[in-house]
């Protein structure tokens, strides 16, 4: 069993967690609407559908969280990720 942090993790997606990265339809959404920081690059674009393992997860100061993929490039939003 592993031990939960003392502290309250906002992160949906825990380090070492196997996630998929959305659509492609929804990543274009998501790249054409989003308006603030870290905006979704066109080369994560040819990652959608494909499971990776969370490295790490850390939050915006704004709040959101944002997650480091095992072999995949960029910062990813959590609306852009599904457990599987």
């Amino acid at each position: 069993m592993t031990a939960k942090p003392s502290y309250f993790d906002p992160a949906k997606y825990s380090d070492g967690m196997l996630v998929r990265i959305a659509s492609k339809p929804a990543l274009e959404t998501f790249r054409a609407t989003w308006t603030f920081h870290h905006p979704l690059q066109s080369e994560q674009v040819a990652f959608a559908g494909r499971e990776a393992k969370v490295l790490k997860s850390g939050m915006y100061h704004g709040g959101d969280v944002l997650y480091e993929l095992e072999g995949v490039p960029g910062i990813w939003h959590e609306q852009c990720l599904e457990a599987v």
